[in-house]
């Protein structure tokens, strides 16, 4: 059910039959304000431009193309061309009861699925997952969640790093472990001191450097000892990436992973390819790309380098191989890359090449998704008290301790297991909800205070306003299942609560179109505090028996989907706080 769609595909015929050309928007929006109805169609001023006609007069001719009576009590033309419209009671409550039917809360599943790779998360097996990975994680996984929500064929890809220079220098340390009799696996536990030490030795001795750099070429010749001690350290990197997926409540599992070294068999054909379709130019002994999309006002290009000289391949070169494979092998029809906005260019450069060099259909849609920076109180990239780079793992521990502490002085009575199990669920949540909520295009302060309040659009705020409303049902003493009776929608209250229920699909459509989580985040906010508003106003334990069944399921239909949206967001409910 999508109210939205429903009115543009009306007022659009209406403006055809009326004189506008054939692919002349409606442009329905929701209204700002109460007064301009629920929605304010804004396309009539921009087709009666191009007709060459006054607005107002053709709004008029629209509205008389226009049969809205199963719909609308109201249509207005307001201003220089708006037209207003008030939708009805009657098909509210209609629509309210398909969705207290539906098991998906009649949100339509698309009739066209299209194959959609997500690249996210991403992080560097050389070290543990830290703080940077958090908003590829979540927003990613958020987005995943909606898109197989409504249908679509989802293809996870986290494409972490595990190949390159910095493999070379962790695989010396491991032999010089194994030389002096150490235990490798025990010194593996910790991948950050490992990794720490291990660049000591590559920037102080210069055998060992040189050693280092001999491995990277044995590992990527395919060297059978070298491979050997690489995927001893990859598999405790991943095991690390997994403890951290499962207490973050993220869906990516071992199967997702498709790392760098993947495409390595495909790189010298990746570049052999560009060479034959004459893409590439020898610029001091490297293979390059020169496009003059990119040319500064100068006129110099910064080139896209797929081959150094000596012959190594970089991070450009397995891009285009993983451009090539989720086209041909995934038959990608859209490509999502989360991926921060320090990487812009990159990503412009490697989609232009990649349509230059047909490596993706015309049709195909790649699409970057930048997101800003998790900043510190001091305005500077987030940091441990010490300095150091916070560890995601330790972050994610922190924020349930924190909780637990904030469940404990609210709850003395509770026994322990019962908050620490509630500190967890909120220590996790409002971590995510924190992120989720801001637009990903922006940074943002990290701030244990505010994502951990009651108060304002955050994690504890929206999961006490579900345990709240599922706690009016439970008092209620009544078989929900068997609740029949027709939903009224008669106060003003009533009607607000209807109508934000009703709008639960435009809010899914926008993070799937946009890549934007937060717009569900700003709508499931707005959502609780119109039921908060709609239950100090309209009684519902001790209304009479016909308008407490109709308020209990209005009540129903906000725990769900509430509770829906949470879990589209990867974020755990719970019935009691």
């Amino acid at each position: 059910m999508n109210i939205q769609t429903l009115l543009n595909q009306r007022i659009q015929a209406a403006m055809v039959a009326a004189g506008a050309a054939e692919d002349a928007p409606a442009l329905v929006r929701q209204s700002a304000k109460v007064q301009f109805g629920d929605y304010q169609a804004n396309g009539i001023m921009g087709a009666a431009k191009k007709i060459g006609t006054n607005p107002r007069e053709f709004a008029a001719k629209v509205l008389e193309q226009l049969d809205m009576s199963d719909v609308a009590d109201k249509v207005e033309i307001a201003g220089p061309g708006f037209i207003n419209i008030f939708v009805k009671n009657e098909w509210l409550s209609g629509a309210l009861a398909q969705l207290r039917n539906s098991d998906r809360l009649d949100v339509t599943i698309v009739a066209d699925p299209q194959n959609v790779v997500v690249d996210y998360s991403g992080p560097n097996l050389a070290k543990e997952m830290h703080v940077g990975h958090l908003r590829s994680t979540v927003i990613g996984d958020a987005v995943v969640r909606t898109l197989e929500f409504l249908g679509h064929n989802v293809v996870r890809q986290n494409h972490v790093g595990d190949w390159g220079t910095q493999f070379g220098m962790l695989l010396a340390y491991m032999e010089r472990l194994r030389a002096q009799s150490s235990e490798v696996s025990m010194a593996l536990s910790d991948l950050e001191t490992f990794y720490r030490e291990a660049k000591i030795c590559f920037d102080e001795d210069e055998a060992f450097a040189a050693h280092a750099r001999e491995l990277v070429v044995s590992l990527q010749s395919g060297d059978e000892q070298c491979l050997k001690l690489w995927n001893e350290f990859i598999q405790v990197s991943l095991q690390h990436c997994e403890e951290t997926y499962q207490m973050l409540g993220v869906s990516l599992a071992r199967k997702d992973v498709k790392p760098e070294s993947a495409y390595n068999d495909d790189l010298a054909n990746v570049v052999s390819e560009l060479k034959a379709q004459g893409l590439l130019q020898e610029s001091n002994g490297a293979q390059c790309v020169f496009m003059e999309e990119f040319a500064n006002k100068e006129g110099e290009i910064t080139p896209i380098i797929v081959q150094k000289t000596g012959g190594g391949f970089l991070y450009a070169t397995t891009d285009l191989a993983a451009v090539r494979y989720r086209q041909t092998a995934l038959n990608a029809d859209r490509v999502l890359y989360f991926v921060d906005a320090r990487q812009s260019l990159h990503f412009q450069q490697i989609f232009t090449l990649s349509r230059k060099a047909n490596f993706v259909k015309p049709e195909t849609s790649l699409e970057h998704m930048p997101f800003g920076t998790v900043m510190g109180s001091d305005g500077k990239p987030f940091k441990t008290r010490s300095g150091g780079v916070a560890k995601l793992s330790a972050l994610l521990e922190e924020a349930q301790e924190r909780a637990f502490q904030l469940v404990a002085s609210k709850n003395p009575d509770m026994s322990e297991d019962e908050q620490r199990n509630i500190g967890r669920v909120v220590g996790i949540a409002s971590v995510k909800y924190a992120d989720l909520s801001k637009n990903r295009t922006s940074d943002y302060v990290f701030n244990w205070d505010s994502m951990l309040s009651f108060e304002g659009n955050t994690a504890p705020y929206l999961l006490y306003a579900y345990s709240r409303v599922a706690s009016i049902v439970r008092r209620s003493e009544m078989d929900v299942s068997a609740l029949n009776a027709p939903i009224t929608v008669v106060e003003d209250q009533e009607r607000a609560l209807a109508v934000k229920l009703c709008q639960l699909e435009e809010a899914i459509q926008q993070v799937i179109s946009d890549g934007m989580p937060h717009f569900l985040c700003a709508y499931l906010y707005e959502l609780a505090g119109i039921f908060m508003t709609f239950y100090e106003a309209c009684p519902i334990l001790n209304a009479d028996d016909s308008v407490k069944e109709s308020r209990l399921q209005l009540a129903l239909n906000t725990a769900s989907t509430l509770k829906q949206g949470l879990e589209l967001l990867g974020i755990e409910t719970l019935e009691r706080m």
